[in-house]
């Protein structure tokens, strides 16, 4: 007997702009799937031609009772961002519920090779790139876990990444934690750009098996190790750790991030959305974390912290 599909939730919301980046900032919170936002006047599957001025999301929940929930939570939300912004047309959005979302082919139309930083270009598995000069290439194909470089948060991440590894030469080896790992892409850079060790954790089983698989194609299973955990129940220390989540989050799990941090040690934090920059600051500036560079693309912040040496 064949195994019934999963039923989902298909979410396209079409905004301003202006809140565009609000909004993709509360599915990330609201823990879907598959997100993804298009500019322009076309939406990212092709399927039909978005409201002229107005940026289209796409993100998908399990079709159970705990989506519908958020749904309802999401409505709300738009409501008061149509409440502290009223010179903005009002977000709107409109749900159907779908058997197989055909991820693979959804993600075929949409992700192409990127040049994410300096030395580093992201590819999906299905297409073809010719990499120039010393170009690192990192294989993805993203299933429904988060991150393919397409996202400013997961781009900074990378670029303060190639920066920390090639330039900063103190440790002399890396040992690297990627937390929320996602499809692994932050995990598979920290291997790539020269980190002896990388442990890769996230809390959804799906994600680490996607993340699995993407270490396996990039060639880089003796340097990553992926685990199904909670940050919370991590008791080691890491010279350089990333964390690609959300300021909620964030903040949530603070104390255990800070505590993670080695002496020396480097924390990038993204995820963050321009309206949260107090709060992660008053959160993570402490007397032994300083705040070592500030990434910025349109809303979206990304802070690399660094932790001072006992023998500073």
């Amino acid at each position: 007997m064949p195994e019934a599909k999963e039923q989902w939730i298909e979410i396209t919301l079409s905004s301003p702009p202006e809140l565009s980046d609000a909004l993709s900032n509360f599915l990330i919170e609201m823990n879907t799937l598959g997100i993804i936002q298009e500019e322009g006047e076309s939406d990212a599957f092709e399927q039909e031609e978005s409201i002229a001025g107005r940026d289209e999301l796409k993100a998908y929940l399990p079709a159970v009772q705990e989506s519908k929930e958020k749904i309802i939570l999401l409505q709300r939300y738009i409501d008061s961002l149509s409440e502290l912004f009223p010179a903005l047309e009002k977000p709107a959005f409109t749900t159907v519920t779908v058997v197989d979302p055909g991820w693979e082919e959804q993600w075929k139309k949409f992700f192409k090779p990127l040049r994410v930083s300096r030395g580093i270009v992201i590819k999906p598995t299905w297409e073809r790139y010719a990499p120039a000069g010393r170009d690192i290439v990192v294989d993805i194909d993203p299933g429904m876990a988060f991150g393919t470089g397409q996202h400013p948060s997961t781009r900074m991440c990378i670029m303060a990444l190639e920066e920390i590894i090639t330039k900063d030469r103190m440790h002399g080896s890396w040992n690297a934690l990627d937390i929320g790992t996602g499809t692994g892409i932050l995990a598979i850079c920290c291997a790539k750009l020269g980190a002896e060790k990388v442990t890769a954790i996230d809390i959804d089983p799906r994600a680490v098996d996607i993340a699995s698989k993407n270490v396996a194609i990039n060639g880089v299973g003796d340097r990553v190790t992926v685990i199904n955990q909670d940050v919370e129940t991590c008791d080691r220390v890491f010279d350089l750790i990333v964390a690609n989540l959300t300021a909620a989050t964030l903040t949530t799990y603070h104390a255990a991030l800070i505590r993670m941090i080695s002496d020396g040690g480097y924390f990038i934090a993204s995820g963050i959305i321009d309206q949260d920059r107090d709060s992660i600051e008053e959160t993570f500036r402490t007397e032994d974390l300083d705040i070592h560079d500030i990434g910025t693309e349109r809303e979206w912040v990304c802070y690399v912290f660094h932790k001072r040496s006992t023998t500073d």
